[in-house]
């Protein structure tokens, strides 16, 4: 008889990354019933808080406008679920997959099979310091931060200072920078196809919602809900790999399975707050395996429990990450600016 999760769970639980990864690898099946429910209950109620929206402000009734919130949340799953089309994990079929994310990309502003391979990079070499650069946020080493020039010290504070990193960034990341194929420009014509054609779909939908609607509507609900759903999508991201103990090592120390299961967060989220991000807190277990669909991440935890205390992290924990800015070698933890003046002063 062959495996199924719950048969699975009753095994003893691996001793290392490279277990892990080939004990869950029996969660690899996705349901194409269960993918389309997950985009029935994702965009429909995406379209519904747009439209009461866009309905109660054409009325001038701007309280309408506290719709933004959800709205935003289900923005934010519509791209988990391109995220997982990204990773072939959403339907069992590459096509389906493949264009589930190109559509769901012109609402996310992102060029599908661009965002694809550069995430594909992230997976491949996240926690590796020789690989740094692909789809993930610039981190430096206290060493590589002491060789810089005091102008390219600066530069790289104001980055990670937490009204750019979260605030300003994530708006130019996806309203400006998806606009071009950043990262792949010399690469061939298809990541220029991707994201060109990413525009004219997006400049097709935008324009006639403003026909409909009018440009000051549209804006005004576009605008902040874009904004929300790209600056949490940020910080998602942010603390699934920016915590004080992640897993950082130069090669050939590094090693991948390790690197997905100590160098990703175990972010528990409340439960409205998981589903709303499709799991993807649960974000060492998807690195392990990221051909897990979102809707079986919490099975293997409950299968699996010594998974959820791996770099857990609740939502309260996740605030003292944000200061973390600098990769200690020696100590192999993130430190953050205050703490590596400290120990400059202290060492002279």
């Amino acid at each position: 008889m062959s495996k199924t999760p719950d048969s699975t769970a009753a095994q003893a639980a691996p001793k290392d990354a490279r277990a892990w990864a080939k004990a869950l690898a029996s969660y690899n099946r996705p349901s194409y019933a269960r993918g389309i429910l997950e985009i029935a209950v994702s965009f429909l109620p995406f379209a519904a808080l747009w439209a009461a929206m866009a309905l109660l402000l054409m009325h001038g009734h701007w309280l309408g406008l506290a719709l933004v919130v959800p709205a935003a949340g289900f923005l934010v799953r519509l791209f988990m679920i391109q995220h997982d089309c990204g990773h072939g994990a959403f339907f069992g079929n590459e096509r389906a997959n493949d264009w589930t994310g190109r559509v769901l990309g012109v609402l996310t502003l992102t060029p599908y099979s661009v965002w694809k391979r550069i995430h594909a990079l992230h997976h491949a070499g996240a926690g590796c310091l020789d690989h740094r650069g692909f789809g993930e946020i610039a981190t430096l080493t206290v060493e590589e931060y002491n060789a810089l020039s005091p102008w390219k010290r600066f530069k790289y504070r104001v980055y990670r200072h937490p009204v750019v990193l979260f605030g300003i960034g994530p708006a130019y990341l996806f309203i400006l920078e998806h606009r071009l194929p950043v990262g792949m420009m010399r690469r061939g014509w298809q990541p220029w196809l991707s994201t060109m054609g990413t525009n004219l779909a997006i400049a097709a939908v935008v324009g006639t919602a403003i026909w409909l609607v009018g440009i000051k509507v549209f804006l005004a609900i576009q605008l902040p809900v874009t904004i929300l759903a790209a600056t949490a999508g940020v910080w998602l991201f942010f603390v699934q790999h920016q915590f004080e103990e992640t897993y950082w090592e130069r090669l050939p120390e590094w090693k991948r399975q390790e690197a997905a299961l100590h160098g990703s967060s175990h972010y528990d989220l409340p439960a409205p707050l998981r589903w709303m991000t499709g799991n993807i807190g649960v974000h060492h277990v998807h690195h392990l395996c990221a051909r897990i669909p979102f809707y079986r991440l919490a099975r293997v935890l409950r299968d699996f429990p010594e998974l959820r205390d791996i770099n857990r992290m609740t939502l309260l924990d996740s605030l003292k990450t944000i200061p973390l800015a600098l990769w200690d070698e020696t100590r192999h933890c993130m430190i953050s600016f205050g703490e590596y003046r400290r120990t400059r002063m202290a060492a002279v």
